[in-house]
């Protein structure tokens, strides 16, 4: 690679070794701690104030990058535009500016030669990436001239990336606020004018009941926040009980939920990318008989629906909504015509955005692709 040269990281960049201490200062400035930032995004999500902390931190200026050291937050980075302090498990990298540009700093952490060798860590209960062994890692590194053409062509990426995340975010904000409208029937939709009804749910759903006879019958899954995954994929290795003799049998079409929570946020999901699987006991396992599918699922995961649990829910620590509680419940519900309508418009939305975060997926992998490509020198960038 004509005009690339190798060196080892510490030619390259330094460890800011400047320090804040809390009891000592008087300047209030932003603290970013590991879970401010956003992992493989490299966004911001807030901030706390630096003189409310209680230990000492790490100082960093505009231009320095910001990389999470810690095992469990690994490819956690960050390029501030402001002067700051930041976690003591966060390094701040200092860049050397006749060898490195810091926006190619930037977009060199997120690469996976430097995420692999920074997870050979350090340590055994809370494992670290170590400064010793990565700083004699060596990188091939363009000329400056290129590197700012190179780091210009990749913020474009991250600038479509962030535009498209804005624009998913206010789609389900304007979904939140509509749902909230439709599920309660204070917008009606055109034609509709039928009264709304309370029902007890056990009227419109049923509990499913059957389990498994012989180890490893089916899939194991797992019903999180985010859907339905097999458990395998979700945690990257298994987790349920050698002996799942006794698990739950979930069916496509079939809801499930946990029935414990530590913090009474209850989310309830629908089978729909598996023919069948199993779950542990601890969640419940019902099916929708005289009620439109989606709008169920909609209701249950609404806001007031939420708030209602709240009300009703069981425990001290860990809060219990048992599948008698959720049977037992009231709603307001439409005549059937209407739940129809609105589910579909419902999935109109849902499908919309579903669009909108593949069109999202495919930037972030076009920009990995990129940085793949010119970072490594397999395609040079004219200067």
């Amino acid at each position: 690679m004509q005009g690339w040269k190798t060196y080892e990281l510490k030619e390259l960049v330094s460890l800011s070794k400047e320090k804040y201490n809390p009891k000592k200062e008087t300047e209030n400035l932003p603290c970013i701690e590991l879970e401010h930032i956003e992992g493989e995004t490299g966004r911001l999500l807030g901030h706390t104030n630096s003189l409310d902390q209680g230990s000492i931190k790490n100082r960093f200026k505009p231009g320095n990058v910001l990389y999470g050291k810690l095992r469990p937050y690994l490819r956690k980075f960050y390029f501030p535009n402001f002067e700051g302090v930041c976690s003591s498990e966060i390094w701040v990298l200092h860049n050397n500016e006749e060898k490195i540009h810091n926006k190619y700093l930037y977009y060199l952490v997120q690469t996976n030669r430097f995420n692999e060798n920074a997870n050979k860590s350090t340590g055994t209960k809370m494992p670290r990436a170590d400064w010793s062994f990565m700083s004699e890692i060596i990188f091939p590194i363009p000329p400056l001239n290129e590197q700012q053409k190179i780091a210009s062509i990749l913020s474009t990426w991250d600038k479509a990336i962030e535009l498209k995340e804005k624009l998913i975010e206010q789609k389900k904000e304007q979904k939140k606020g509509l749902m909230q409208k439709l599920l309660t029937g204070e917008v009606r939709l055109p034609g509709f004018k039928g009264e709304w009804k309370k029902i007890r749910l056990g009227t419109v759903i049923e509990e499913c009941t059957e389990k498994t006879t012989v180890n490893n019958q089916y899939p194991v899954l797992t019903s999180s926040r985010k859907g339905i995954f097999l458990q395998e994929e979700y945690f990257s290795k298994q987790v349920a009980s050698e002996n799942n003799i006794g698990y739950k049998v979930v069916r496509k079409g079939d809801f499930t939920y946990r029935t414990m929570s530590d913090d009474g946020n209850f989310v309830f999901n629908q089978l729909e990318e598996y023919e069948v699987g199993i779950v542990s006991p601890a969640y419940a396992v019902f099916k929708a008989t005289n009620i439109n599918p989606l709008f169920l699922k909609s209701i249950l995961n609404s806001y007031d629906f939420k708030k209602n649990i709240l009300r009703n829910v069981q425990g001290g620590t860990r809060l219990s909504y048992k599948y008698s509680d959720l049977k037992n419940t009231v709603v307001k519900v439409p005549p059937k015509e209407e739940q129809s309508a609105i589910a579909e418009v419902i999935f109109n939305i849902e499908n919309n955005l579903n669009l909108l975060e593949q069109e999202l997926e495919a930037l972030k992998q076009q920009k990995k692709g990129l940085m793949q490509l010119l970072l490594t020198g397999k395609v040079r960038v004219q200067v």
